[in-house]
């Protein structure tokens, strides 16, 4: 066995000898110590070395090391090349360490490659030589292994009958059928956690701080930049970061008004009863040592105490260990898992080779550019977590105690571009990309979060907005939002109060429907109940509790029954924009000066009466910017991929009621 990663020995050495396949072999390497000479040449043996150990020379006599004469001279049946495709990984994982500061990040590459790397480069060559050139060891046959083997199938290095794969989604796949096909016994998959990412559109305030690129992408490492070092160590826009805090425990309080015009709340991070149970130890990878250090520093500030249940565990810089040096005093913290919470905050370490399995959850709060790179991190935390016979009475038994776990990302487009290319890359002979996405998504759900819903996106829709920053499927919920309409009381009196809005509501088909007195009747019945529970208090009766629980359900029905009839003729609304040809000018601008009467035939609702309720406030201008953006970057992305320009020469997309330059995405 032959690595260029000294530092997975003990994984390689833990499955050998606890494998029943290999009962009776022999495992040694230079760490185990003991001659060669020792072992029983009557039983199987593995030999573990390095690629830097056994491709060595002695300094004096330019010679193979002593040592290692016997590996060379022994006729060995199979020559394992584990984490082969080296040249292409060694230059993406200096991406994870990018974070550290210089001296720290040649000294986690030594320690992950171990030292003597650029002497082997050109003979190297990603194993382009002759193996027996390359590696003079005698052997009948060559096996190589790897986890992202993007680049060797892509090239075509292989053919067909010398590739066997076993990825991510045939484990799962493996899973499931064993436990259709053997519902009552154990399954040897099950403790295999399935993945799952959460993507997360942040609100505009924050988006506004670190915006850049093709989609507007939310920049984390513009975001969680940093100064400074240890206690003095501080985010450049920390009044933001401390909401984003405050948004990933679902308390920023305009998501938390969203979430009430909607109905629902979002799943956020630490919100959600559902994932809090595999957020009790997670790792947060940020962009370098100085945001680690701001991040653990902020958690701790007295306004955080929501966050003081966690250990915070800085695992960063030069004081946090070299390699794996790093890993005892994360895994003393956790100890067994059960009984304590953690945070582990990292820029680079503890991101390859190492397994901690009561990490259940991944924050990605980094760029990183490879899918490589990328699923090296988020694999972090799939690693089993189980207790074999957790009764003492059934060797068989198994208690799974990491069932799924999530990688949750903040910068959706980014995050869904790493998916598409990490499904096209494991399947490169698959003619339609979709079908490579499709696959793995069957077993790595993805869901997205707009703002407003979150909603699970397939294979299409990940390619849809890998593209263009969108899907057709979360463009049309878009439309769909209640957040795009006001229903509240004070936009209702607006209504009633002025006859002409009362009149323009009911052209809205199926307003007429509803009645005139519908809103008088929400507005009533809801002050009535409120000052009903106001003076009751705590003297209320069972009796007059259940009345005044019927008056509020009937109001809510209606004010529901408002929402929807508004929400439907905003649906119309993209309906127009398609027709339209005015790509430059406002929506508010096409609608009331350049095309009214197409907009009445699509809307059914004359310009007065539509620019009546926009005053009124009944149409919320925010949120139709945004839905209007991303309709004109979704048409037009999807007419550029066939070749059509949508509209010769376009500079600006006008939105609702403002401007967006094209090249930038800065509001004019």
């Amino acid at each position: 066995m032959v690595t260029f990663k000294p530092a997975v020995e003990d994984a390689w050495q833990t499955d050998l000898e606890s494998h029943a396949d290999f009962d009776g072999w022999q495992y040694l390497s230079s760490a185990t110590g003991g001659s060669p000479d020792d072992a029983d040449k009557t039983r199987p043996l593995v030999y573990f070395g390095s690629f830097q150990d056994l491709l060595g020379r002695d300094r004096k006599t330019g010679l193979i090391k002593a040592k290692n004469e016997w590996v060379h001279t022994t006729n060995w049946d199979l020559v394992i090349f584990d984490e082969y495709h080296f040249g292409a990984w060694r230059e993406s994982a200096k991406e994870l360490f990018e974070g550290e500061d210089e001296k720290v990040k040649q000294k986690e590459l030594a320690a992950e490659y171990n030292d003597g790397l650029v002497a082997f480069d050109e003979e190297l060559d990603e194993l382009g030589n002759d193996e027996d050139d390359f590696l003079p060891i005698t052997t009948r046959a060559y096996l190589y292994l790897s986890g992202t083997p993007f680049k060797a199938l892509a090239t075509g290095e292989f053919i067909e009958e010398q590739i066997f794969n076993w990825t991510y989604t045939d484990e799962q796949r493996a899973k499931a059928e064993y436990a259709v096909a053997h519902p009552n016994d154990w399954n040897p998959y099950g403790a295999l956690p399935e993945m799952r990412l959460f993507t997360y559109h942040m609100p505009d305030e924050l988006i506004a701080v670190a915006n850049q690129g093709e989609f507007d992408e939310f920049d984390l490492n513009e975001f969680f930049e940093a100064k400074g070092i240890g206690a003095d160590a501080e985010f450049t826009h920390k009044t933001d970061v401390q909401k984003w805090l405050d948004l990933i425990r679902g308390a920023h309080l305009p998501t938390q008004v969203d979430a009430m015009r909607m109905g629902t709340r979002p799943p956020f991070p630490y919100s959600d009863v559902r994932l809090l149970p595999y957020l009790q130890h997670s790792f947060w990878f940020l962009p370098n040592v100085a945001a680690c250090e701001a991040m653990a520093n902020l958690l701790a500030e007295k306004q955080n105490v929501f966050w003081h249940d966690y250990q915070v565990l800085v695992v960063a810089g030069p004081g946090a260990g070299i390699g794996l040096d790093a890993l005892p005093p994360v895994r003393a913290a956790i100890s067994d898992g059960h009984d304590t919470k953690t945070i582990t905050l990292s820029c680079g370490k503890l991101t390859t080779g190492v397994t901690v399995k009561q990490w259940s959850s991944i924050l990605m709060l980094r760029n990183l550019n490879s899918p490589e790179t990328y699923f090296q991190a988020a694999f972090r935390v799939q690693s089993p977590w189980s207790i074999k016979n957790p009764d003492g009475d059934n060797p068989s038994a198994e208690a799974v105690l990491k069932p799924v776990c999530f990688v949750f990302d903040f910068a959706p487009t980014r995050a869904l571009r790493q998916i598409a290319d990490y499904g096209a890359g494991l399947s490169p002979e698959t003619p339609n990309p979709e079908q490579a996405v499709e696959e793995l998504v069957k077993f790595l759900p993805v869901l997205a979060y707009d703002g407003s819903n979150m909603t699970q996106v397939d294979a299409g829709g990940i390619l849809d907005i890998a593209m263009s920053g969108t899907s057709a499927t979360l463009l049309a919920r878009k439309w769909e939002s209640a957040i795009l309409v006001n229903v509240d009381n004070d936009t209702l009196r607006k209504i009633m109060n002025n006859p002409d809005a009362l009149n323009a509501v009911m052209n809205i088909e199926g307003f007429r429907a509803l009645g005139n007195d519908i809103f008088e009747t929400v507005v009533n019945r809801s002050d009535a109940v409120k000052k009903a529970k106001k003076e009751k208090g705590e003297d209320i009766t069972p009796a007059e509790k259940k009345e005044l629980t019927a008056e509020e359900k009937e109001y809510k029905s209606k004010r529901k029954q408002i929402q929807e009839k508004l929400v439907k003729f905003a649906t119309r609304i993209p309906a127009f924009m398609y027709l339209t040809d005015f790509r430059e000018n406002t929506l508010q601008d096409g609608i009331t000066k350049l095309e009214p009467g197409l907009f009445r035939t699509v809307t059914g609702l004359t310009v007065e009466d539509f620019h009546l309720l926009v005053n009124l406030g009944v149409f919320n201008a925010t949120h139709m910017n945004q839905a209007v953006f991303s309709f004109r970057r979704y048409e037009d992305s999807s007419l550029s991929y066939t070749g059509i320009e949508s509209h010769k020469g376009l500079r600006h997309y006008g939105l609702y009621d403002t401007v967006v330059a094209v090249d930038d995405d800065a509001i004019a």
